[in-house]
């Protein structure tokens, strides 16, 4: 019989409100979908940099004649044959060097073509015109600073090129994008617990005789709560069901179907972090709304 009263009780209170249901509900879930994308997003940089900082190489920018006319790296000329054997021995002596590719002028020059072949630059090129260098692998990708160490500076050599610093610019832009969407989602949480509270206020104030009648009667604290809370706990809950929608709607229709076909270099995260963000997205949709319901209750409703 109690648990049949609370329940229409519940029924009545969503009723009466329903436009700020309404909101509460819309607003739960863009906020809990801002919070679940920017975990996805979180987890889908950490793959990113797992997945390209083992393929990363440091890049090693041998001198040429050109340089050595206008680069005062390049002071000294042009490298020679021996300083070329050098350089390569000193590299593979190195623990942290896992392996080391030597690209000739040529063969940069042809890797240009391809890769630019639409580039007004590509016609005017010579092969001499390019850099000799060497690619090295490195078997823990944070090492780079031994390699600077080692050859900054040295003659026959223009530049050290740590690849891993032009990925930092990327990983630091969609580190930005997601620090921005948890401000976002902190705003629209704030909106949320603000239209729960005002839709708790209404409700206890259009029941305020109801509830009158059940303090007469002796009905306890908590047995009057109780509808309130349950009502934005259900308002909460419905919020994240729509939340968790949003979540499975932007990896199927999004990522897999548009982003996926688009940018192939990326290994986009799969389904099983997405189902494993799911249950915090409920707990919290549930318990956020109860929670505020609740605090807001021991000042709206004296019982």
């Amino acid at each position: 019989m109690r648990a049949q009263f609370v329940l229409s009780e519940i029924g009545v209170g969503l009723r009466r409100n329903l436009t700020m249901t309404f909101a509460v509900i819309v607003s739960v879930a863009i906020s809990l979908a801002l919070l679940g994308g920017a975990l996805l997003a979180r987890e889908q940089v950490n793959s990113m940099k797992g997945f390209w900082y083992d393929k990363v190489q440091v890049s090693i920018y041998l001198c040429n004649k050109n340089d050595a006319e206008t680069d005062p790296q390049c002071a000294k000329g042009a490298v020679t044959g021996q300083q070329k054997r050098e350089i390569k021995a000193d590299l593979e002596k190195l623990k942290v060097v896992d392996t080391v590719f030597y690209e000739s002028s040529d063969d940069a020059y042809k890797h240009y073509k391809e890769q630019f072949k639409d580039s007004p630059l590509a016609s005017s090129l010579t092969p001499d015109q390019m850099q000799e260098s060497y690619r090295v692998k490195l078997k823990d990708p944070t090492k780079y600073d031994v390699i600077q160490t080692a050859f900054g500076g040295r003659a026959g050599i223009q530049e050290v090129q740590d690849q891993r610093s032009l990925l930092e610019n990327l990983f630091n832009l969609l580190n930005g994008m997601n620090l921005a969407a948890l401000f976002i989602m902190a705003l629209m949480l704030v909106v949320a617990l603000l239209l729960i509270v005002n839709t708790v206020r209404v409700s206890a104030f259009s029941r305020r005789r109801e509830t009158g009648i059940m303090r007469l009667v002796g009905s306890s604290s908590f047995y009057i709560q109780m509808p309130f809370i349950l009502e934005a706990a259900i308002a909460g809950l419905l919020g994240a069901g729509m939340a968790c929608l949003l979540l499975f709607s932007g990896k199927y229709f999004l990522v897999d179907n548009w982003l996926a076909d688009r940018i192939p270099l990326i290994q986009f995260i799969g389904w099983d972090s997405v189902v494993k963000v799911l249950p915090l997205i409920l707990a919290v949709g549930v318990l956020m709304p109860a929670v505020a319901a609740f605090i807001a209750l021991r000042k709206y409703l004296k019982v």
